[in-house]
């Protein structure tokens, strides 16, 4: 019996410039590991493999939360989706909360990729990341 592939996606963050002090988010603090850890094991139950990657070399200026979505892009190369920031995949944000954003974000990459916006199509959410929506 064959097995079942497993989905890869990457979870890319880049560094964040702060034009304002709102919506500083401490990616490798404690909390904000916590949540990675426990969002790729659960995705790994449901057989999705989540890599967490970081791009220093990629910096965001952030002055509103949709910049800071921005900070966060998913690949998933089987779908044909690459380098996607979460405001393109989600886009309006309805609570404001980061974790929420990304856990939403994979979630529909890995199970409704068919749901995402081509990356050519224009998103209001996107500014500064250099995703082209």
């Amino acid at each position: 019996m064959a097995q079942k592939k497993v989905k890869q996606i990457v979870l890319a963050i880049h560094d964040q410039k702060h034009i304002k002090k709102d919506w500083y988010v401490d990616f490798d603090g404690t909390e904000f590991q916590g949540f990675l850890a426990r969002l790729t094991a659960e995705m790994k139950r449901l057989g999705v493999a989540v890599t967490v990657v970081r791009n220093r070399d990629s910096v965001v200026s952030i002055s509103s939360y949709a910049d800071l979505l921005n900070v966060v892009k998913l690949s998933s190369p089987d779908d044909g989706h690459s380098n996607q920031c979460v405001g393109h995949i989600i886009g309006k944000s309805e609570a404001l909360n980061i974790m929420d954003d990304i856990s939403a974000a994979v979630r529909r990459v890995a199970f409704a990729p068919e749901t995402i916006a081509p990356s050519s199509e224009f998103r209001k959410v996107c500014h500064n990341c250099g995703c082209g929506c």
